[in-house]
Parts: C-alpha cells; structure tokens; sequence
C-alpha cells in the first residue's frame, strides 16, 4: 500500500508530534515537530527532517551539530496522529549534548538527573 503524508493527522498549525527511538537500543532518544514536507522530506532523503516552530524553518538533524538521524523505519500510531522514527543517531540527541532529551526522571516528587552531557 502506497503512503502518503497527507493521510495523517495534524494539528490546527499543521503539525505532528515525531518520537525518535534509537533503532539498536530501544532508547527514546527526544521529541520534536514535523510538518506534511518534512514527513515528505525525511522519507526522500533518509535523514531525519524536522520543523522548528521557534524559526519557521525545516533542520535536518545533525546538519550543523553533526549529530546525525539515519532514518531506519518511520512508523504511525494508530490514530495517525503521532510517528515514531526509529533512527541509527551518531552522537547525542538532545540539544544539552546529551545521549536523550528524556535524562531527568521524577520519582516521589524529586527530580533526579540520569545522565550527564556526553564528552
């Protein structure tokens, strides 16, 4: 069956959620924003394409950081609101230089740090 990025739910700015899942580990690596072209966009050129409501622009992940998502499966939620992209990531994911966006855990009302920014 053929897909087509219209086919999905966006929200009222035209956007869906996309979790990245790093595709050897399982590990959720961070959450971000894709438009229909950079669903488009992430499929065509097999690097992880996202949209930034704070610049009104697309960024390739890693094009200047060169913390690179190598697309290895895009996958939709049930309600084809929200997709999943399961990714090969060089290097850390989140903006603070670490591994995952998801390092502070709360437990009992205390927050705690999981990880440390890489080196």
């Amino acid at each position: 069956m053929d897909f087509y990025p219209k086919t999905l739910t966006y929200n009222a700015d035209g956007l869906i959620p996309a979790i990245a899942q790093d595709a050897t580990s399982g590990e959720v690596l961070m959450m971000a924003w894709m438009n229909e072209d950079a669903v488009r966009r992430t499929l065509e050129s097999r690097r992880v394409t996202y949209w930034s409501r704070s610049r009104q622009a697309f960024w390739i992940k890693g094009e200047s950081s060169g913390h690179v998502q190598e697309l290895v499966d895009l996958r939709v939620d049930c309600d084809r609101d929200c997709l999943l992209a399961v990714v090969n990531q060089t290097g850390p994911a989140c903006h603070t230089n670490r591994r995952s966006c998801f390092y502070t855990s709360v437990n009992d009302g205390t927050e705690r740090e999981l990880m440390a920014p890489m080196v």
